[in-house]
């Protein structure tokens, strides 16, 4: 017998989007947000993406103050990066205990509530554009709950842990956004180009309760992260050699619009976020240096805050984070001005 509690029905989400709707004008940015990526995906423009920002949206007036800043910081250099503010709303947990986002706790400090999650995260997507003009990136934790910001979103990636499953990679095929398909945790390539060709493939399936089919998503691509080996030890997989490697699997399976993020965080860095800053100064060299890579690499994911590290719950620095440390604000925009001189 399913030892389960059914608390109670969530709204599905056309009734949150028929409460909370969008206005004409966001619906046209968002339109023009997602033709701009588009083209970097495609390789009709040159502009690298940069995916940055917090490691968990956690509170909503530190995140917003983050993309007020980097609304500015994206107008120095609107000749080099398209930014794609991370508003990660959903955090995986790999034992299931511990914060989880602000899906399932609006307020980190109390008990999960996930009517008001969701209230939450599709206010504090709106208010970003409103407010910055930027369309947001977010993490496809649950592919059932994509569809409460479908909307809003410009940018969803799958994770480490993710990436092998079957209704992840399905859902993907038809979110008509681009969707960065991490590799597992073990490292291995050729499951994350099978994500990938999946989720480009047409496909059929059972999606919350509806039998749909999906065209397939030709903006599906490889977010390298680095992995673990069976030691434990971090092994990153950002090096040139790395991404050569990337290039020929790409090449030998022929799949669509060839790219790929680099993460400079999480086994990458071996979650010192000091790292990230060498790592995409190391990525963006490769690029100089070889023009397969080039083609490749689109652009970076950087987890940045307002400030430096991590803190516990309950400690209460304004936009510190409370899961994985990040890079501050002070660090965040002097990469970001050395990168765009090497470009």
């Amino acid at each position: 017998m399913m030892q389960m509690n059914f608390i109670r029905r969530l709204p599905i989400p056309q009734d949150i989007k028929a409460q909370f709707p969008i206005s004409d004008a966001i619906a046209r940015r968002k339109a023009d947000r997602d033709e701009a990526i588009r083209r970097v995906f495609t390789g009709e423009s040159d502009l690298i993406l940069l995916i940055i920002g917090p490691c968990s949206a956690d509170s909503e007036e530190p995140v917003m103050e983050y993309i007020h800043r980097l609304a500015r910081l994206q107008e120095q250099v609107a000749d080099k990066f398209l930014m794609i503010p991370r508003i990660y709303t959903n955090k995986p947990r790999t034992t299931g205990k511990g914060y989880k986002g602000m899906l399932h706790q609006p307020d980190p400090e109390k008990k999960p509530d996930l009517l008001e999650g969701l209230i939450a995260i599709r206010k504090l997507h709106t208010r970003a554009v409103e407010e910055t003009g930027f369309t947001c990136a977010d993490e496809m934790l649950y592919p059932e709950n994509h569809r409460y910001l479908s909307d809003l979103l410009s940018y969803v990636a799958v994770g480490a842990r993710s990436v092998e499953d079957q209704i992840h990679r399905l859902t993907a095929s038809g979110i008509g956004i681009p969707c960065g398909m991490k590799n597992p945790t073990s490292g291995d390539l050729q499951v994350m180009l099978n994500s990938i060709e999946a989720a480009q493939s047409p496909q059929q399936f059972v999606y919350r309760g509806w039998e749909v089919e999906t065209p397939g998503n030709p903006l599906t691509h490889a977010i390298l992260r680095g992995s673990v080996n069976k030691h434990g030890i971090n092994v990153p997989n950002y090096h040139y050699e790395d991404l050569r490697r990337l290039y020929d699997f790409y090449a030998e399976k022929g799949l669509e619009n060839m790219a790929c993020i680099v993460d400079t965080n999480h086994s990458n860095s071996g979650k010192q976020y000091l790292e990230q800053i060498r790592i995409a100064k190391e990525v963006l060299h490769s690029r100089r240096h070889d023009g397969d890579v080039r083609r490749l690499v689109k652009g970076f994911m950087i987890e940045s805050y307002l400030e430096d590290g991590a803190q516990k719950i309950g400690e209460h620095i304004f936009g510190k984070s409370i899961t994985d440390p990040c890079l501050g604000w002070d660090k965040t925009e002097r990469l970001v001005l050395e990168l765009a001189e090497q470009l």
